[in-house]
Order: C-alpha cells, then sequence, then structure tokens
C-alpha cells in the first residue's frame, strides 16, 4: 500500500491529521482459499478508485470509493473522527486520485470552528454479528 499524510487546517483553527491510502502490491494477491484466478482485493469488490483514509488522532477509518458523498461515506462507517474528517473527504474526491503523491501535504479549508471530533450517528447495526 502506497500511504500519503496530509495535514489539514481550518482558516478558523481545527487542524485534523490523515493517513490516505491506495493499494499497490496488494492487487497481484490471489486468495488461496476462494477463487484462485480473480486477485483478493477485486473479489472483494475493491477497485483502483478505492482509498484508504484514516484519521490519525481518533485512529479510525474505512475505505472509500474515490469521487463519493462524504457525510453519507462517513455516516455509512459511523467513524469518530475530527471536526475536519468530512471537509477533508469532500476535498480528497475532487482531486485526481492517480496524483496522490503531488499533493500538498498542507490543505487549508473553509471549515466551522468545532472543539471536538464525534462519532457519526448513520449506518445500522442490523446484520453485524
Amino acid at each position: 500500500m502506497k500511504t500519503y499524510l496530509f495535514e489539514v487546517q481550518s482558516r478558523q483553527g481545527n487542524w485534523g491529521k490523515f493517513l490516505v491510502g491506495e493499494m499497490d502490491n496488494e492487487w497481484r494477491r490471489h486468495s488461496v482459499v476462494g477463487d484462485a484466478v480473480r486477485p483478493l482485493l477485486t473479489q472483494c469488490g475493491w477497485g483502483p478508485d478505492h482509498l484508504w483514509v484514516m484519521d490519525l488522532q481518533t485512529l479510525e477509518g474505512a475505505a472509500f470509493r474515490h469521487g463519493g458523498y462524504a457525510k453519507a461515506d462517513l455516516d455509512k462507517h459511523r467513524i469518530w473522527g475530527c471536526p475536519l474528517f468530512e471537509p477533508f473527504l469532500t476535498w480528497l474526491y475532487t482531486q485526481d486520485a492517480a496524483r496522490l503523491g503531488e499533493l500538498d501535504q498542507l490543505v487549508i479549508l473553509d471549515a466551522p470552528l468545532a472543539l471536538a471530533g464525534y462519532r457519526r450517528s448513520g449506518g445500522t447495526d442490523e446484520g453485524v454479528s
């Protein structure tokens, strides 16, 4: 996995730290249990447009399909993140995912001031065991 670190500041004073990962050598890995012909990540529904995004402060994150809707994506996974997670993910979705290594490591965003992170309330526990 190739990883990239981004620091995000809001003009109002918040500071977020994020790790963004894109699969690399993992695409060559084949299942030793299931279909040995197709790569394992493909069998799991992954595509080259998926990114792993983690809040380095809370250590929570998920895999997201690049170009999605940040609020819905974060709610779906009920992620606990800093106030800048959603604005950062929204910004990330507008960037060229093939050029992550060329993006500025410091991202300045307009986002409301918030004093603490929070867990998103979306998603469901239905069917989880």
